[in-house]
């Protein structure tokens, strides 16, 4: 079997995050380049539903960068706890599938890989964010089953 070279490893900073990034280092040849991405959705279109009009709350800015400091550490953990270069740690900003393909075509990633809650019924197969990358993808895809407890 050929290794992938360049591969994009997407986690969501759960406590699964490791178990993801350990099947790529598996799939990966000794000399891969392994990027960790973490993608952070903006509060102001999670929360459009819930409030139409104007802002969602005074401070949401405030708020998001607070978050994305606390994430960012999370991020860096896992970067050192698998002894991932710092510079090959990307926390974006956007809608998580899209910024997986743009990140994936922008880098020239071989292999995205990224985690699903193997749920049952062909619709909960995969997840949005993974469905939405397995059908979007220029490059192989490789979804990695996380079994609910």
């Amino acid at each position: 079997m050929s290794r992938y070279s360049k591969i994009v490893v997407a986690i969501d900073l759960s406590s699964e995050s490791t178990i993801i990034l350990k099947r790529a280092l598996d799939v990966a040849a000794t000399e891969s380049e392994i990027h960790l991405v973490y993608v952070q959705e903006p509060m102001d279109s999670v929360y459009m539903g819930v409030v139409p009009y104007g802002p969602v709350f005074v401070g949401i800015d405030e708020v998001e960068e607070n978050l994305k400091a606390e994430l960012t550490q999370k991020l860096d953990g896992i970067g050192d706890e698998f002894d991932i270069a710092a510079d090959s740690r990307h926390f974006l900003h956007g809608t998580p599938a899209r910024e997986i393909h743009r990140f994936a075509e922008e880098y020239g990633m071989d292999l995205i890989v990224l985690g699903t809650h193997g749920q049952k019924g062909v619709q909960l197969l995969l997840g949005t964010t993974a469905n939405s990358v397995l059908h979007g993808s220029n490059c192989d895809v490789l979804a990695v089953r996380i079994f609910a407890g």
